[in-house]
């Protein structure tokens, strides 16, 4: 479902692009990068380099931390798998006992007072 939302979402925005850039395509601007150097460039070329310049630093970040959240969970998952495992070797091998035993008479005291 997510998926279909996201594409959706992709497509919207590919439409306004193209809409803003068949409408603006005819205005030139000059960029002035530095004292000397200007960019002559058209609207809708400006808008998705700016737009791309906010978005991947942004995507990048989120890919990194997403990897390091992931090789995390992947750590504790093995970590979790090898105590379990060790758990159960050392339940195989141990004889099943119950609390009290067999032989152990119950205990004659009542340790919780009741209110009658």
């Amino acid at each position: 479902m997510m998926q279909v939302v996201r594409t959706i979402l992709w497509v919207l925005l590919l439409v306004g692009v193209l809409v803003f850039s068949f409408g603006n395509w005819d205005k030139e601007i000059d960029v002035r990068i530095w004292p000397g150097i200007v960019w002559e460039t058209r609207i809708p070329a400006l808008v998705i380099v700016a737009f791309l310049i906010g978005l991947v630093p942004t995507w990048l970040y989120h890919r990194g931390v997403r990897w390091r959240l992931k090789r995390q969970n992947q750590a504790l998952e093995s970590s979790i798998a090898r105590i379990n495992t060790r758990h159960d070797e050392a339940a195989t091998h141990a004889p099943p006992t119950r609390p009290g035993g067999p032989d152990l008479q119950p205990d004659p005291v009542d340790r919780e007072p009741t209110i009658r």
